[in-house]
């Protein structure tokens, strides 16, 4: 494995995109308007806590203008990903594996799960199949980052955390070569990255601290160290959590969290959650991947989760009245 793609240069597409290519990946990316001009003009900067990675990439609008690729990582955001997944058919040869690399209940979730729900459709995140037609099972790789960064500037990422992590995960379970391959040029690249067999558990347990956050974040457009100052609004995260757990569980994942460094550092944090940045800039919100559909799966799975519920009501009239979300 030598050339990878990543689809969609933002803050984690360009944040991985460097990191690959300091480890010594050949990197092309996809990308548009001033950030593709940016990085052909000037190259990718990575603004991190260990220093700052500056890389010249292969940058295009149009995949077929850079071919067949070893490995695609797909770093667009959940509601652009039907769209999106159009455009992946330059990219791939006959056994490209395509990381996912998304917040919240990916589309492949219940795909090779195996269990009483094994190859559900989640019709929110993959409406007609679209994603799953383009891309086939066999491709299909779950992927989750803990990485808090920002677009500053166009071609320029700032990186806030100083652990940044990527758990790589095959959607059936298997442990194969084509993920170790992958996360050795990003640990070469200064990245912690992981290989999974439960990829799930990853999911879900990335979910629960978006939990925390996330919702009342939109609601009050406050930063983490003002809410998580709030006692009644440290209850309702906590709270959460607990419903975030249960639900994992009954799917038969496990939601793994310590609460007490989530509060300590969310009362330090002044970095804006993904979701209360697309909202203060006017793009589209992950509403369905975060919120909706882990409510959904509550139904599913019998269990009541009153609290996530008024939250996930909440942030969804907030997001429509904004115009970012039609759900």
């Amino acid at each position: 494995m030598k050339r990878v793609c990543v689809f969609g240069a933002g803050a984690i597409g360009g944040h991985l995109a460097a990191r690959l290519a300091r480890g010594g990946a050949e990197v092309s990316v996809v990308a548009r308007g001033a950030q593709l001009a940016a990085i052909r003009a000037d190259g990718l900067r990575v603004q991190a806590p260990d220093g700052e990675i500056h890389v010249r990439l292969v940058a295009a609008e149009d995949p077929t203008e850079l071919g067949p690729q070893d490995a695609v990582l797909v770093t667009a955001k959940a509601p652009a990903l039907p769209a999106a997944a159009a455009g992946l058919a330059p990219l791939l040869g006959p056994e490209t594996p395509v990381v996912f690399v998304t917040n919240g209940i990916p589309w492949w979730y219940f795909h090779r799960q195996g269990g009483a729900h094994d190859g559900r459709r989640l019709p929110r995140m993959d409406p007609d199949d679209a994603i799953l037609r383009a891309v086939g099972l066999h491709r299909a790789v779950g992927a989750v980052v803990n990485s808090a960064c920002e677009v500053v500037a166009p071609g320029v990422v700032h990186v806030e955390t100083p652990r940044n992590r990527l758990i790589l995960g095959e959607i059936d379970g298997a442990d194969r070569p084509r993920l170790h391959a992958l996360a050795a040029f990003l640990r070469a690249g200064g990245m912690d990255c992981a290989v999974s067999t439960r990829i799930r558990d990853a999911v879900w347990s990335k979910l629960v601290g978006n939990f925390c956050g996330g919702p009342i974040s939109v609601l009050t457009q406050a930063l983490p160290c003002e809410t998580y100052a709030d006692p009644v609004c440290e209850a309702a995260m906590r709270a959460v959590v607990a419903e975030g757990q249960a639900i994992a569980r009954a799917l038969g994942a496990e939601a793994t969290i310590d609460l007490a460094v989530q509060v300590a550092n969310g009362r330090r944090s002044r970095h804006k959650t993904s979701i209360l940045q697309d909202l203060e800039r006017g793009r589209p919100m992950e509403v369905d991947a975060l919120f909706t559909v882990p409510v959904e799966l509550a139904g599913l799975a019998g269990v009541a989760t009153p609290m996530l519920e008024l939250m996930v009501a909440l942030v969804r009239h907030r997001a429509r009245s904004a115009g970012l979300y039609r759900g």
